[in-house]
Formats: C-alpha cells, structure tokens, sequence
C-alpha cells in the first residue's frame, strides 16, 4: 500500500466510480430494451441497484487497483442480441454509445450542480459531487477509445461500411484485447497522453476549473 494511500478518499472515490458504472451498465441496458432486444430486462440489468451491475473479478481489481494507485476495474457486461433489435446496425451504435452518453450527462448535471450551489455545499459533498463528475468524464472517455472490448470499438463498427466494419471485427475479436491490455500495462504514458486532453476540457466545460 502507498505511503499517502487516504482511506477517505480511497472510499469516497470507489463510491462514486460504482455510482458510475451502474448508471453506464444501466444505460446499455435500458438502450437494448428500447431498441427491441428482452435480453437485458429478463435479466434483471434494468436497474439501478448497484449489484445487478458488479461484475465480482472486475469489482476485486478496482479495489486492488486503485489501492496500488492504478486504478483499473469494470462493470458486469450487459448481454444482448443484437438479431432483436429492430435495426441491428443503429440498434449496436446507439446502445454502445449510451453507456458513455449517460456518464457525460451525469458529469454535466454534477457540474451544473456544482456551479450553482458548490459555494454553499459543505466541503466533503462538494469534494465527493467532483469525484463523480471527473470520473464520470473519464469512463465516458476511455469507453470510446475505438479498441475491444470498449464501447467505442462497437460505435465505430457501426460507422463503418460493412466490408470494413466485417475487417475490424475480425481484427478487433483476434488482437482488441492484447492491444487493450498493451495499452494499460506496458504503454502507461499512451492512455493519459489521449485521455488528458478531452477530460480536462470537458471538466473545465462542466465545472469551470
């Protein structure tokens, strides 16, 4: 454990990030269902309690993670059929791309609140309420990063035309993952060098600082 490891920061920071994933997890979720596919509701992913959305090994690494100082976790994957919904093509791009939309919205009403009553808010709401909004901000960001698993790789499949798109899903299902985990373990100065930019300006639009 780190010497300057803060355990109320370490608690408030895992409060808001399972805050977070379940408002993206719930998001796909709700998205699928609304696009024609059941699978989620029978499920039970249609919600937002916190449990339905943990993924236990994902849940085991954010803890373990961010006590080292890294950070890395993820939210039960939500299954779904794309054959049910009502445009296959549009019915993947929208729900992939909700996930990260409800994070940015999340971030954006945090801001907004933090804008308007942060002056008079007691200074542990306000520290917490900022957590949620840069992390909201930042799973949004990292989830469209156009490389599988993330949501980002479903949304630009989407895009393309369908040769292509067919191209990337093969290259994405053989090599996604390896490019993923390259990019976490052995390219650490990559993910933030792509990720800063966006996340300080949105931050700045939302909260102003």
């Amino acid at each position: 454990m780190p010497r300057d490891f803060n355990l109320y920061q370490f608690v408030l920071s895992m409060i808001a990030l399972i805050i977070c994933i379940t408002i993206h997890e719930f998001a796909h979720a709700y998205s699928a269902w609304r696009a024609g596919d059941d699978t989620p509701k029978l499920q039970g992913r249609i919600s937002l309690n916190p449990i339905d959305h943990l993924d236990p090994i994902g849940t085991v690494m954010m803890v373990l993670s961010s006590i080292s100082g890294f950070g890395i976790g993820w939210g039960k994957p939500v299954r779904i059929n794309p054959g049910n919904f009502h445009s296959p093509r549009w019915g993947n791009f929208w729900v992939s791309l909700w996930g990260p939309l409800a994070n940015l919205f999340t971030a954006m009403v945090a801001g907004v609140i933090l804008r308007l009553l942060g002056a008079s808010m007691p200074g542990n709401v306000f520290h917490f309420v900022l957590i949620i909004t840069f992390i909201s901000i930042t799973l949004a960001i990292f989830n469209l990063i156009p490389i599988a698993p993330l949501d980002g790789s479903h949304i630009l499949s989407s895009l393309l035309p369908r040769e292509h798109a067919i191209k990337y899903d093969m290259f994405m299902g053989r090599y996604g993952f390896l490019i993923f985990l390259a990019l976490i373990f052995l390219l650490p100065d990559v993910l933030p060098a792509i990720m800063g930019p966006p996340s300080r300006f949105l931050l700045h639009l939302f909260v102003g600082v």
